[in-house]
């Protein structure tokens, strides 16, 4: 039976340049293959574990069959206060393009939840944001222009109890 074959310790620098390009040719399944290397021999590089996030965020509405379920885990062993919760608004704003692109009844209410509770994490992390860093402003304005742009609006329902 074929077996995956290890990485030398010494060329994970050089395996996460690879990741990240291929996250720029939009091969984010390449570069999560890569990052899934690199954490099994160290398994806390941070690098690597904040790449994962992303490259499994990058599938998010593709039948690839990406889970957001394991990129917010991932984002938990984040040591940075900071960078927890803005990779976590990050999953939540990526689940809301992705929720918009569905053709499902309640899609659009669905991506409204999931643009707010971003935008709640990049309210939780410019309180913790290095200085002179405009990221969470950022990230925050674009999913209210996103909001704003596909007239998004809460349900509503009062217990918001969602169809099969």
């Amino acid at each position: 039976m074929l077996q995956i074959k290890s990485l030398s310790k010494q060329s994970i620098p050089k395996a996460l340049i690879r990741a990240k390009h291929y996250r720029l040719l939009n091969e984010p399944w390449q570069a999560e293959s890569i990052c899934r290397d690199v954490l099994t021999i160290e398994p806390t590089h941070q690098l690597a574990i904040l790449l994962l996030v992303l490259s499994i965020s990058d599938q998010f509405g593709s039948d690839k069959g990406a889970s957001e379920s394991e990129a917010k885990e991932m984002c938990d062993q984040l040591t940075s206060e900071y960078e927890q919760k803005y990779y976590q608004g990050i999953i939540a704003e990526r689940s809301g393009m992705a929720a918009l692109n569905r053709s499902t009844p309640r899609a659009s209410y669905i991506a409204y939840d999931y643009y707010r509770n971003a935008m709640d994490f990049y309210d939780e992390a410019q309180k913790v944001q290095p200085k002179d860093n405009p990221d969470t402003v950022l990230r925050w304005n674009a999913c209210l222009r996103a909001i704003q742009k596909f007239k998004l609006e809460p349900s509503h329902d009062e217990d918001r109890v969602y169809p099969f």
